[in-house]
């Protein structure tokens, strides 16, 4: 599926950006019957098309362990809000997805998650100049039926530009069709 976007710069320049994602069923499917760990770096290594949240902020998986995920954004223009720094959401959006991967992370196959609460706390704004965003996830605590987890978003320069955290509801998945 594709999607465009265009919009008119104050310069009158016109700015596009074109996203394209797989089906998404597809990484669902897989992700009913494998452990956690097995698919998120599956993902990360594309074997398994991303979810299409992925494609639409970008950001990407680099590393994956149990109970820690890495990803990477790339600030952009795009994601501007009228101030224009980036918008908060989209690094809520990247730190909630670190902290839940984190959890997912320690999952076995059956078993999925959903967030119960994000908490998040942004120390300083961020740009295109701020460079390529790092942010990673690890789990706190994990019982049967919740765990918490906590997420780090730092610039190019290691600098904290926000954090999160995280409570996640276990549960188990339906099966595979």
């Amino acid at each position: 599926m594709e999607q465009t976007q265009q919009h008119a710069a104050p310069d009158d320049t016109d700015r596009s950006r074109t996203v394209r994602w797989q089906d998404p069923r597809v990484g669902a499917e897989r992700a009913r019957g494998t452990a956690g760990l097995e698919l998120l770096r599956a993902i990360a290594a594309g074997e398994v098309p991303p979810p299409p949240v992925m494609a639409v902020l970008p950001f990407e998986a680099v590393e994956a362990e149990a109970g820690r995920v890495v990803f990477a954004l790339d600030p952009a223009e795009f994601h501007y809000n009228p101030l224009g720094t980036v918008h908060g959401g989209v690094l809520a959006t990247v730190l909630d997805s670190a902290a839940g991967c984190a959890v997912h992370s320690t999952l076995p196959a059956g078993t999925g998650y959903t967030s119960l609460d994000l908490s998040v706390r942004f120390v300083r704004a961020v740009t295109a100049d701020s460079g390529r965003l790092r942010c990673e996830g690890s789990v706190l605590s994990r019982g049967r039926r919740t765990a918490v987890a906590e997420a780090r978003l730092t610039d190019a320069r290691d600098r904290l530009v926000a954090h999160a955290t995280s409570t996640c509801l276990l549960l188990p998945t339906a099966p595979a069709a």
